[in-house]
């Protein structure tokens, strides 16, 4: 079957592409003719662009970014911009002609469609709910849609969304999501079994992830990687630099504006490559960030995870999953010993059984597909 997965592969963010990468070279074990879908709408790419573009942006926060993006120019900004594109090209979409329009999908001619992962259903990164996230497009080679690991960016939407979300989702043939939270809502909104699944990052081990990192000469490193601010994790990294005389290396999109941290290296220059290699050889890891999160514990590091202000029910789900709750700083809270042993072994027993229940989804799915025909 010609199998296409719609996501957000065409964003400049590492956990996007991660897991698109994740996601196709698993289903390629099970469908060879799998392919990213060169799904890559104005929406998505304009908001990379020096002078940004969003539906529904004003001018002035427009001239706002814009005159950010020009002030924070350096040269390592290119060459990011660079091994973002050398990543997607090599790895997603080789060969493949973009499509810019939900009419363009119109005459591809995959059999299967597989949404996800990644936050296709949150309406704040899509600008709205959008049918093509949902599978909501006529094309006469459709035959089966398949959410796998499909996120809302929390545990539901405002119930304003409702009748939107319930009138999409009845496109989708077989239903997950990401967040164990969010099943109950999807569940009330479409009255049939909806799965709770891995992140498509975990359906590849650490050897496989190995295979596209970019090694790095650096290390004894603390790795700083954040979505969004937040003065505790600095903190926490500036006290442990002091503790064990190590660098804090901070990888960011952008420099600020007047200064950064002075007590770190910012490093703006990592495509999703060097992003692996900046995990893999850290002493340790602190971040906000799932996609961050998810590899430290691929990679066995010692890490912590600082809660996020709007979206921390994926942190805790695959935490709690893995029993590693104890390396969620919340809010108020002070810090776990970063140094408690982890038993690792627990973790990976914990990890297969996560692995072992998404991969008889897509098995189960797709066999589905087959005895509809």
């Amino acid at each position: 079957m010609k199998t296409g997965i719609l996501t957000f592969h065409c964003s400049d963010n590492y956990g996007a592409m991660l897991q698109a990468y994740g996601l196709k070279t698993f289903l390629k074990t099970i469908e060879p003719d799998t392919e990213i879908v060169p799904y890559e709408p104005f929406f998505m790419r304009g908001r990379h662009w020096l002078i940004p573009w969003c539906p529904g942006m004003s001018l002035i926060r427009m001239a706002r970014i814009t005159v950010r993006n020009f002030l924070t120019l350096t040269p390592d900004n290119f060459i990011q911009k660079k091994r973002m594109k050398t990543f997607r090209t090599k790895y997603l979409t080789k060969g493949l002609r973009p499509v810019r329009t939900i009419r363009g999908l119109k005459k591809l001619t995959y059999e299967v469609y597989v949404l996800g992962s990644d936050q296709i259903w949150n309406p704040d990164i899509t600008f709205g709910l959008r049918k093509a996230y949902f599978g909501a497009f006529s094309n006469k080679y459709k035959k089966f849609v398949i959410a796998y690991a499909a996120s809302l960016g929390g545990s539901s939407l405002d119930d304003s969304y409702d009748q939107e979300m319930r009138s999409l989702l009845a496109n989708v043939d077989r239903l997950s999501v990401r967040e164990k939270a969010a099943v109950s809502y999807v569940s009330r909104l479409v009255r049939r079994e909806v799965s709770a699944v891995v992140d498509p990052v975990f359906l590849l081990d650490a050897g496989e992830w190995e295979k596209i990192e970019t090694p790095l000469k650096k290390r004894n490193y603390i790795l700083v990687y954040k979505t969004e601010n937040n003065e505790k994790l600095m903190e926490c990294a500036n006290r442990l630099a002091a503790e064990k005389n190590l660098p804090v290396i901070e990888l960011k999109y952008q420099k600020g504006i007047l200064f950064d941290n002075k007590q770190s290296i910012v490093e703006v220059g990592a495509g999703p490559a060097e992003f692996l290699g900046y995990i893999h050889y850290a002493d340790y890891v602190l971040t906000n960030s799932f996609h961050a999160m998810a590899f430290s514990i691929i990679y066995q590091k010692k890490f912590l995870t600082f809660g996020h202000s709007t979206r921390n029910a994926r942190l805790e789900n695959v935490l709690e999953q893995c029993a590693l709750e104890e390396r969620m700083v919340r809010s108020g809270a002070e810090p776990h010993d970063i140094d408690a042993v982890i038993d690792w072994t627990k973790v990976k027993e914990s990890m297969r059984q996560m692995r072992k229940n998404s991969i008889l989804f897509l098995k189960e799915s797709l066999a589905d597909m087959k005895n509809k025909e």
